[in-house]
């Protein structure tokens, strides 16, 4: 049980800037790669392309593959992660007209480039590389369960895909506004693809997923705090092994719970009703405790797209005042997200 703890390479390299490819998705929560690129690493996106059928922009130019090369972009990024990820066949000659304009091809999905031989073929005639984000480090160890040194936090969520990379994004900026030692650890493919490095957590052997999260953060000094990135839920009945795993190789000492009001039904598995926040605070605290005792909820993340601002702040204030805990959405900012940060850090 006290065996080492593995450790990560830092970084990884990706040719940048990026076109953000759109595919044919109708659904922003499914577009969730491009927009967090669009909006936390948008200094390295040209612009954005997209086939007959999209209905989603992220609002960046829409440029050709070779308008985007023209402009300074060295890859195309898949910017979409629907059900299954994989690589839609009406995608397929869109990447091959961008590795013949000069762009390499970038992908988080779980169906890998180099799987589909027309790419395969496009890259050997083309000279330009396929990159599949989506791959685990060798010789990941099962879990320790050892307590590791440092401080640490992990957004979860009611559900996927409403917010707990940007929360944990949020919240790594104002730790170092505030002058703290912190490190986003990313756990996706989009947040890989902005900190330049993590562990896909979705692409781990579940097995090894608790040993995968202990690599991601391993011991630190004592004021030194990771922020890291959540995966789906616990509630979720596809994703909840993942989410546990993390959970449990974290080993956070506080946790904020990341909530979209608007919801009822798990996303894609509307048969499941969405879980409460109540409900996700209980279970996260039951089920974290087993490796660290002392987690507790630092507050809750809201997603309040959806609203103007008075709503949005009518809304966070009674469920503040309901839970008796500090609610904020961290892009409008504000006093709520200050009261979050310092809820945090006590």
């Amino acid at each position: 049980m006290n065996a080492p703890i593995g450790r990560l390479a830092d970084s990884m390299t990706l040719p940048q800037p990026y076109l953000l490819f759109l595919g044919d998705t109708t659904e922003a929560s499914y577009a969730k790669t491009a927009f967090g690129l669009a909006d936390w690493a948008g200094d390295r996106c040209t612009g954005e392309w997209a086939i007959d059928g999209c209905t989603v922009s992220t609002g960046l130019p829409r440029l050709s593959p070779a308008e985007a090369r023209a402009a300074g972009a060295r890859s195309l990024v898949i910017g979409v992660a629907n059900q299954g990820g994989i690589i839609g066949e009406a995608w397929v000659a869109v990447l091959v007209e961008a590795m013949e304009a000069g762009l390499d091809i970038v992908s988080g999905l779980h169906t890998k480039l180099t799987g589909v031989p027309a790419l395969v073929e496009a890259a050997r005639r083309t000279g330009q590389r396929l990159i599949d984000i989506r791959t685990p480090p060798p010789a990941i160890p099962v879990g320790t369960g050892r307590k590791r040194s440092g401080k640490r936090l992990l957004t979860v969520g009611t559900d996927c895909a409403l917010g707990k990379k940007y929360t944990a994004l949020a919240l790594h900026r104002a730790f170092l506004a505030r002058g703290l030692d912190a490190d986003f650890r990313a756990t996706g493919q989009t947040g890989i693809m902005i900190a330049g490095g993590g562990m896909p957590m979705d692409a781990v052997v579940s097995d090894f997923e608790a040993g995968a999260a202990e690599m991601l953060s391993p011991d630190a000094p004592a004021d030194h705090w990771d922020v890291i990135e959540g995966q789906g839920s616990i509630f979720n009945p596809a994703y909840a092994p993942v989410s546990l795993g993390l959970l449990h190789g974290s080993q956070p000492d506080v946790f904020v719970v990341c909530h979209d009001p608007t919801r009822t039904v798990i996303l894609g598995m509307e048969s499941f009703a969405l879980p409460s926040v109540d409900e996700v605070i209980d279970l996260t605290i039951r089920l974290g405790s087993r490796t660290n005792p002392a987690i507790r909820c630092g507050g809750v993340s809201f997603n309040t797209s959806g609203y103007d601002a008075a709503a949005a702040a009518a809304l966070m204030a009674a469920e503040s005042d309901r839970l008796g805990l500090p609610v904020a959405d961290p892009i409008r900012g504000g006093a709520g997200f200050d009261a979050l940060v310092e809820n945090i850090l006590a």
